[in-house]
């Protein structure tokens, strides 16, 4: 069942998503050669938590063990932190973090470079980051998931990229994951319609070879079946009378 929200409830949503703008913006700022993607998963911990009210809203849920979810290279999404994974110049790397405040959640993602990176892992950022702005376009009332999807969809392939479709964005709010699912990939007008009040985590993961995945003997880390390197970029993203306001973007 899809949990429509309050405009108090929004707002509530919003000031959790500021919060977590400045923790990505702090993690990528602390991203470099030489770091532990454990090192930085406490980066992230410890400026969520200076923050009064809000606590990582990964850290423990369905037992995962980090407060952000790192992916190196061809891990798409749900990578452990490790003392053991040291990041090297020319990595991409995804961070994938909530915020829990005033028992509100917000999710936002997004791929970055580590030092230098080469031109055709610098496209697929590029291409990752507009695939998600031509989602989030779609966001109004009246249009369909599947318009979500299609846009998504449409902007990948035209690039020569694949979409994942084993792993979609979500409902969010009063909890993490809530309905509906809101898959990468679809056809126009197909699907719920969006109305006022909805919160969505849009979220395109996307691999520069073929789309197919597999997940490693951790059970947790997703990766590209065939070894191609991915990208990830997430806005939560609320749906209004006029139009979609993005709760996860930096003013």
């Amino acid at each position: 069942m899809v949990q429509l929200k309050s405009a108090r409830e929004i707002e509530v949503m919003a000031e959790g998503g500021r919060i977590l703008v400045a923790t990505l913006e702090h993690a990528t700022r602390a991203v470099e050669a030489g770091l532990s993607t454990w090192e930085l998963d406490q980066i992230v911990e410890s400026f969520i938590r200076a923050h009064h009210g809000a606590v990582p809203a990964f850290k423990g849920l369905y037992g995962f063990p980090g407060s952000a979810c790192i992916s190196v290279n061809h891990e798409i999404v749900h990578g452990i932190p490790s003392r053991q994974r040291i990041l090297a110049d020319g990595d991409i790397v995804t961070l994938d973090i909530g915020v829990k405040y005033r028992n509100y959640y917000t999710d936002s993602a997004r791929t970055v470079p580590v030092g230098r990176i080469d031109a055709p892992s610098a496209r697929l950022l590029e291409v990752t980051q507009a695939s998600l702005e031509a989602g989030v376009a779609q966001c109004e009332p009246g249009k369909h998931l599947g318009d979500i999807g299609h846009a998504i969809q449409a902007v990948v392939e035209a690039a020569g990229f694949s979409v994942v479709r084993e792993l979609v964005g979500h409902g969010v709010g009063s909890s993490l994951h809530e309905e509906p699912q809101v898959p990468n990939y679809g056809k126009p007008k197909r699907g719920l319609a969006l109305v006022p009040g909805m919160t969505l985590a849009i979220e395109p993961m996307v691999n520069a070879g073929r789309a197919e995945t597999k997940t490693l003997a951790d059970k947790w880390t997703v990766v590209t079946a065939d070894g191609s390197r991915s990208a990830h970029f997430e806005h939560t993203v609320a749906i209004t009378e006029d139009g979609p306001r993005i709760l996860t973007r930096a003013a």
